[in-house]
């Protein structure tokens, strides 16, 4: 190596050993960072009928864990998956509840009251279109899904009925929280996140306004 070519060739291994370093840092978040697949690798690994009480209180604290440290788009994603109903009905209604409690977004209260507050068709109207993009959400995750069972607005488990819609509507889903079993509960918590998204967004929700000077 002549004195010329070495500032050089030092230069150029350094900027390989950084590029390395970044690549491998890059890799080390992206293993530590919670995805979908994290919670459906959880799900599937943890049968929660083989686990004694302390056990299955670890495996659904580290579900809430991931649930929580999860984007909106993620957390739906990982509750169309369909394994997701499966371990859902080996819960206790306790363990729903304390699931329900520990993983609802603080601004589902906000969403509730608004929705109390919407006229009856307004009301219809957000619930079909946060079951539709469910629906599509529910197909994207899982391509091979029967695409007929889609259109009966069955959201991995929960049926949709008309009946049950109308009850929505009409009694408003402050009631369902209030007074609904915990599976009912557990089951509505993703439509109760997408028309919190919908209100965020603006969709079906009056936007709010900045009180005017007095």
């Amino acid at each position: 190596m002549s004195p010329r070519q070495r500032p050089l060739i030092l230069a150029m291994a350094g900027l390989a050993l950084a590029w390395l370093l970044a690549y491998t840092g890059f890799r080390l978040v992206r293993s530590l960072k919670p995805t979908p697949d994290k919670v459906r690798a959880l799900i599937r690994s943890n049968d929660l009928s083989s686990l004694t009480p302390e056990q299955r209180r670890i495996v659904l604290r580290k579900l809430a864990a991931l649930l929580n440290q999860l984007s909106p788009e993620d957390r739906r994603t990982a509750r169309m998956a369909p394994e997701w109903r499966t371990f859902l009905d080996q819960m206790t209604d306790a363990e729903k509840a304390e699931l329900l409690e520990e993983t609802l977004p603080s601004g589902v209260t906000q969403m509730l009251a608004a929705f109390e507050q919407m006229p009856e068709n307004k009301r219809r109207q957000a619930i079909e279109d946060s079951v539709r993009r469910l629906r599509e959400a529910r197909l994207q995750a899982d391509p091979d899904a029967d695409a007929a069972s889609s259109t009966n607005g069955s959201l991995n488990g929960m049926e949709l009925t008309p009946e049950l819609r109308e009850k929505v509507v009409s009694t408003g889903l402050k009631t369902f929280m209030d007074q609904g079993s915990a599976d009912t509960k557990a089951q509505l918590q993703p439509l109760l996140e997408e028309l919190q998204r919908s209100m965020e967004s603006g969709r079906g929700f009056p936007r709010r306004r900045p009180p005017g000077p007095r």
